[in-house]
């Protein structure tokens, strides 16, 4: 990885201090679970979106079924869903309105992210929050 992008991704962590979790789980061994609670752990506010999990609780915020139901603004979307799922939230992520939209590792659409880089979101794709903020925070 080269030193100019370790230092966009290092900019993008410090300045982020809300995350939306855009396929959230309840299950500690998933990755849409223990990734938002390290970065809970390390302070930053997480607030959880999946339909399927609305009237539960994690990390001490109520579950959203749509990203449009959280009624805030967010720093970043960080995405736990299948690329092939991203298109149908392309429209809620640029009415969100983040200043970046952090695809998890193994997910990647070029497509929805032009779309977004050209709404003015910085895009990462294909990376993993944690790994990431563990080796350049």
């Amino acid at each position: 990885m080269s030193q100019e992008r370790d230092e966009k991704l290092r900019e993008i962590l410090t300045r982020t201090s809300t995350i939306a979790v855009l396929g959230a789980h309840a299950e500690r061994q998933r990755a849409a679970f223990y990734v938002p609670d390290y970065l809970y752990e390390q302070g930053y506010r997480v607030l959880p979106v999946n339909p399927h999990l609305v009237g539960t609780t994690l990390w001490g915020q109520p579950v959203r079924a749509t990203l449009a139901e959280l009624g805030e603004r967010v720093d970043m979307i960080d995405v736990f869903r299948r690329a092939d799922h991203l298109p149908a939230h392309l429209d809620d992520m640029i009415a969100a309105r983040p200043d970046v939209v952090w695809m998890q590792l193994g997910v990647r659409h070029e497509g929805v992210a032009a779309q977004l880089r050209a709404a003015g979101i910085d895009v990462v794709q294909d990376r993993c929050t944690l790994a990431d903020h563990r080796r350049l925070m």
